[in-house]
């Protein structure tokens, strides 16, 4: 079967874009996975497939596939903003703001006039069953009110019966699982090293998204992402999400954060608790680009 597609980026993150709104397109996971080889087929960190909304309150569904394993995923902050360009760019709609349903969210997308896009990315979650976390028989180190929790692992990540070390992460979800824990220099930190092996920590049922912070100021963070199933990627909306909700929740940052990643910035806004005291939805901008069309036989 001849596929048509769009490539495009937000912010270094790539993505393949499919429209499935006028018939359904059902791909198996090793066609997904021909799509996002970088060699053999177009080139992805994910996969995002385009439908027709199933209710009447959104404007349309879209389901993430990562493009390295084919598995369909919960959510992909950076692939939000491509989406509403794409829908906007394809006729689809024409809107500013568009409300779409993923398999466990709903997001709120406003195109700005810069080009931009602005995502309500929904409340953070920071239960642990719900993240899920297994904290069993774990002791945290509350700062601020935020717990930050103790996990081993090993020292030598070739042989996991090396000795062990202990690192203190922040877990919460943006829709998807994270762990985040802050460095002095995120350009010397061990992501290679300590992303895989906190990535398939046993304590994470599904597996984690893990966010190595460096605070430049109270307004302005770096931060490098080793991403579930895709290894580091350019750019983590929902990581960057996460990783300001952790800091301001400890004390490290202000409301409103510029994070750097290796392949741009995104803005996150975050006010903590409500009126109603309940924890306040956060909010992403960021770049969106359409880099090339075409078609793949698959």
């Amino acid at each position: 079967m001849r596929v048509r597609f769009t490539k495009m980026h937000g912010a270094g993150n790539d993505f393949v874009v499919l429209d499935a709104t006028r018939a359904p397109l059902d791909l198996n996971p090793a066609q997904l996975r021909r799509l996002g080889d970088r060699r053999f087929g177009v080139g992805a960190d994910q996969i995002l497939v385009v439908e027709a909304a199933s209710r009447p309150d959104v404007d349309f569904r879209y389901r993430i596939f990562n493009g390295a394993s084919g598995a369909e995923v919960e959510h992909c902050g950076n692939g939000a903003r491509c989406f509403v360009r794409y829908v906007r760019e394809h006729g689809l709609t024409t809107r500013d703001t568009v409300r779409v349903e993923t398999m466990n969210n709903l997001l709120e997308l406003h195109a700005q006039a810069d080009g931009r896009v602005t995502v309500n990315m929904n409340r953070p979650v920071f239960e642990p069953a719900q993240v899920p976390f297994d904290s069993e028989g774990l002791t945290p180190r509350e700062l601020a009110g935020m717990p930050l929790w103790p996990l081993d692992v090993p020292d030598d990540r070739r042989s996991r019966k090396a000795g062990t070390r202990q690192v203190e992460v922040a877990v919460l979800s943006m829709g998807n699982p994270h762990a985040v824990l802050r460095v002095d220099n995120v350009n010397e930190a061990p992501v290679a090293e300590l992303g895989p092996l906190l990535e398939a920590h046993p304590r994470f049922p599904r597996k984690v998204n893990v966010g190595f912070l460096q605070v430049l100021g109270r307004s302005q963070v770096a931060l490098r992402v080793f991403e579930r199933d895709a290894g580091e990627t350019l750019a983590c909306g929902t990581g960057a999400c996460a990783a300001v909700v952790a800091g301001i929740r400890l004390g490290w940052l202000d409301s409103r954060v510029d994070v750097d990643m290796r392949g741009g910035r995104l803005t996150i806004e975050w006010a903590g608790a409500d009126a109603t005291g309940q924890w306040a939805p956060v909010w992403m901008t960021g770049p969106a680009e359409t880099v090339f069309e075409g078609e793949i036989e698959l």
